[in-house]
């Protein structure tokens, strides 16, 4: 009897664990965005910086020939769907090509998508640091046709993070600003 008993507080004892576990896993995020990077005016900027605010976050680079501007095109008709709830969200563009992406690039390039996206970069350690992180993918392809004889393959989500920098949701290229405007105005 007491060896049945025994086997009955052990079982409890393990379900009670298994359960705070499955708790902990469906209210805690997958991940969380988590970055030091030089913004586009030069200062230095971590998702500290951001508290508070919902972060879209997008992985390119200037020199893209497509994706990268077609998909900040959808955040600036995103971030102007949403009129006065625009303030709730921050707009970041991080580059995987450090090489060439410097802050004055990035301050050239940001700007022309009029929707108060930050551009950040950072050193070739940091940007691999950054994209562990978040997890995203990228590598530098040999082209000789592109600018200085180079492209940059890459992860072409855009990365939803709540106002604790939590992962909530993300959407792959080419899903239309409606529908993301849509999933942002439910969430904030």
């Amino acid at each position: 009897m007491a060896g049945v008993a025994a086997l009955v507080f052990i079982w409890l004892l393990l379900w009670a664990d298994y359960r705070a576990d499955i708790f902990q896993a469906e209210t805690e995020p997958p991940f969380l965005a988590q970055f030091e990077l030089t913004d586009h005016m030069g200062m230095i900027r971590t998702e500290e910086d951001f508290a508070g605010r919902w972060m879209l976050v997008f992985f390119g680079f200037v020199n893209c020939p497509d994706v990268c501007p077609t998909t900040l095109a959808e955040v600036a008709a995103v971030m102007d769907g949403l009129g006065e709830d625009a303030a709730k969200v921050q707009p970041i563009f991080i580059s995987i090509d450090p090489e060439r992406d410097t802050p004055m690039a990035l301050a050239d390039f940001v700007p022309r998508f009029d929707a108060g996206i930050i551009g950040l970069t950072g050193t070739s350690d940091q940007i691999a640091e950054t994209a562990e992180t978040f997890p995203i993918y990228f590598e530098r392809i040999e082209e000789t046709s592109a600018p200085d004889g180079y492209t940059m393959g890459h992860t072409s989500h855009l990365f939803l993070f709540d106002p604790q920098a939590g992962f909530a949701n993300s959407w792959p290229y080419g899903t239309p600003a409606e529908e993301i405007l849509a999933d942002l105005r439910e969430r904030i």
